[in-house]
């Protein structure tokens, strides 16, 4: 895998990292000594940590929450704002959830982070799991007022496929809350164009998280990302992130990159 990455990578102006868990053991990593700004793919970690809250209370998805018009900011991407402009309704957990996790609404993320306590709280909680190399210090407000937060949400390629594999695999993590971000995830509407590209989808089931950033003042995307779990038609299954950082490309070759390093992981997997 390493020659067909620097094959593909080597005329790229981006910074490219990749790691891959396969059935639980084998991993690989590229550039993995690499902090890559996590943009969305922190949604993951953040619907993890509002599982973990709710089956701690016995708190059901259904369970509804107000939104105040107050987090309904005006200069962000968010479908949820864009359907319910006038705000102060009510919706279930499981309805933000599916806006966080499926088209990414940086509104519902917020509100979300709120009602756990903060960003602290999702940091914490993942590094409880025993995910180290990771931080999660500011919410997507706060990237969207200083684009030099993006860089303080941060993981390494390998941290982030094995929060997957413990999502995948850890006994604690199977129950109603984690079954329905697993299906969530499988429904997920954005970036069909990156990891899940090359698979075929009669064969192949995948539930993958993006993250996407704006450009620096540098001219360059802060970070273009793709992490998820495959599952192959034989059950064996994978996982695996993708991140490209601080790159000079247009965002079609931007995606093209995650697609191609998904094409490659995925015949290796099949021809093991």
């Amino acid at each position: 895998l390493k020659a067909d990455f620097d094959k593909l990578l080597q005329d790229k102006q981006a910074t490219v990292g990749v790691a891959v868990v396969s059935d639980g053991r084998k991993t690989f990593t590229y550039n993995n000594q690499h902090h890559f700004p996590l943009m969305s793919v922190y949604k993951f970690h953040q619907a993890l940590a509002v599982c973990d809250y709710l089956q701690k209370r016995h708190i059901p998805l259904s369970t509804s929450l107000y939104l105040d018009k107050r987090y309904f900011k005006p200069d962000t991407y968010s479908p949820l704002r864009d359907k319910y402009p006038q705000g102060n309704l009510e919706l279930p957990i499981s309805e933000l959830l599916a806006y966080t996790m499926q088209l990414s609404d940086n509104v519902a993320c917020d509100i979300l982070f709120d009602y756990i306590g903060g960003v602290n709280v999702v940091d914490e909680y993942i590094h409880s799991l025993g995910i180290n190399d990771v931080s999660i210090t500011t919410t997507e407000d706060e990237m969207h007022q200083d684009m030099d937060d993006c860089y303080k949400n941060w993981t390494t390629p390998m941290e982030a496929a094995n929060l997957l594999e413990l999502f995948m695999t850890q006994d604690s993590m199977k129950n109603e809350y984690t079954n329905f971000l697993k299906h969530i995830m499988i429904e997920c509407e954005t970036g069909k164009d990156r990891l899940p590209a090359p698979l075929p989808e009669s064969e192949v089931k995948i539930g993958h998280k993006t993250g996407t950033s704006d450009k620096n003042e540098r001219g360059e995307y802060i970070g273009i990302n793709d992490i998820g779990f495959v599952i192959l038609p034989d059950g064996n299954r994978y996982v695996v992130a993708v991140f490209v950082k601080d790159s000079k490309e247009n965002m079609e070759t931007n995606t093209k990159i995650i697609s191609d390093i998904s094409a490659a992981i995925y015949r290796y997997a099949r021809n093991r």
